[in-house]
């Protein structure tokens, strides 16, 4: 992407209790993106967010391989500070995740399918994680699916 790193350094005294979340870097007046791989209750996520526009963050996106979204997590999402939650579909959406205006879902299948092919023949599996060949998979700009 090649633009600037923070991280949320996040602090817990026992597990699944956030005593602290603090912003390593400056995101002041930037648009942020959370990368992480797996989203469950997405009371973290959401925190996370929170505070990256307290630090002065213009707006907060996350992208997560895994999108569990138990329990609070799709009426934790809609309500929000994130713009978009984009989440792949390695593990099955539900109605509501499917339904809720500010989650994205990308399918694995061409993905998994190309990497597949690939290998039966003998070709490169990771020459497909370039942008040229994620567009090709995808049948076009990835960044509609994205963004």
């Amino acid at each position: 992407l090649k633009c600037p790193l923070a991280i949320v350094d996040k602090r817990r005294e026992k597990v699944g209790e956030i005593t602290e979340m603090t912003v390593i870097g400056n995101v002041k007046g930037k648009k942020c993106i959370i990368v992480d791989d797996i989203c469950d209750t997405a009371g973290t996520l959401c925190k996370a967010a929170e505070v990256l526009l307290e630090g002065g963050a213009t707006e907060v996106h996350s992208y997560i391989s895994h999108g569990v979204m138990s329990g609070p997590a799709v009426k934790r999402i809609t309500k929000s500070v994130m713009k978009s939650l984009v989440i792949t579909d390695s593990i099955q959406p539900t109605e509501s995740v499917l339904n809720a205006s500010n989650i994205r879902i990308v399918p694995t299948a061409p993905l998994f399918a190309q990497a597949i092919l690939n290998i039966a023949q003998g070709t490169s599996v990771s020459s497909l994680f370039d942008s040229v060949s994620l567009n090709t998979i995808y049948e076009g700009p990835l960044t509609k699916l994205l963004v």
